[in-house]
């Protein structure tokens, strides 16, 4: 088709095996979009189109991808708000013909329906990283690594140290969207053996989030980039999962063995966790 339909916050331009999706960068459109920046939706990806009434003399042209298509949308799990969907094209009323006219002609074009056996649309480019109320979250496309935080992470995550999993050892994504109670991002691990996981604020394979930590924005399209790594079976064999062992600031560390003290005198760590962990940290100068 080769046109290009421009609504608010996106522009989709229909290609001959594809819908090129072009998100704006104002002050006004959503932050995951301006995130995303575009996307190249394979028409295999998609299974219908929708064209309904929207708010406020608006209509909704909606692509409506397959099941298991998109890695940013099965990481999403049906939790995001309806104006952060990516695959939502909001235009005023009087573009109503125009619309349902490409609605049309992308229909009579789609070939795909049910489940999709692979990720057809691409992942977020990496790397990637964000910060949750715990800990900074990074992926270099290999391996995800969390680094805790000394004020927000628990006694828990202290003890077990700054953690680093390798795409290979994990198994899925768990993403709890942050602008609901208790959101986090789980790495699902190969080697749980069906244990029951920890709360998130316990579980050094998690994150958590809280006000400004780990926004949507940030923690889906990281998410996503996991999973879909996790999936491509890419990695090579599995490897164990180790605690991070760069050198750091020496400042940085500083503040680490404070911490450890305060919950050493709290009684949180024992006298041989407290040494043990301080002994690891000064290693790391």
């Amino acid at each position: 088709m080769g046109d290009v339909l421009a609504g608010f916050h996106a522009a989709w331009e229909f290609e001959s095996d594809s819908v090129l999706i072009r998100f704006e960068r104002g002050i006004r459109t959503p932050k995951l979009f301006q995130a995303l920046g575009e996307r190249r939706v394979p028409l295999e990806a998609i299974e219908g189109v929708t064209l309904t009434p929207g708010k406020r003399g608006t209509v909704v042209l909606r692509a409506v991808p397959r099941p298991g298509a998109d890695p940013l949308m099965e990481a999403a799990a049906d939790q995001l708000k309806e104006g952060s969907d990516p695959y939502r094209l909001v235009l005023p009323a009087e573009r109503e013909t125009l619309a349902e006219y490409y609605a049309d002609e992308l229909r009579a074009r789609l070939t795909g329906s049910g489940p999709a056996d692979r990720f057809l649309v691409a992942a977020p480019e990496v790397p990637l990283q964000f910060k949750a109320y715990d800990g900074k979250a990074s992926f270099d496309g290999r391996s995800v690594s969390f680094r805790w935080s000394w004020t927000g992470a628990s006694s828990a995550k202290w003890k077990a140290g700054d953690q680093s999993f390798p795409v290979s050892a994990l198994s899925g994504v768990e993403w709890r969207s942050p602008e609901v109670f208790e959101g986090y991002l789980r790495l699902l691990r190969r080697d749980a053996n069906g244990e029951q996981p920890a709360q998130p604020d316990h579980d050094p394979a998690a994150v958590v989030f809280g006000l400004g930590y780990g926004p949507v924005h940030e923690s889906l399209p990281f998410a996503a980039a996991v999973l879909a790594a996790v999936r491509s079976g890419s990695a090579g064999p599995v490897e164990p999962v180790a605690a991070a062992g760069p050198r750091r600031d020496p400042a940085d560390i500083a503040d680490r063995i404070r911490h450890l003290g305060e919950l050493h005198e709290a009684g949180l760590v024992t006298d041989e966790e407290f040494s043990v962990k301080k002994a690891e940290l000064l290693a790391e100068l």
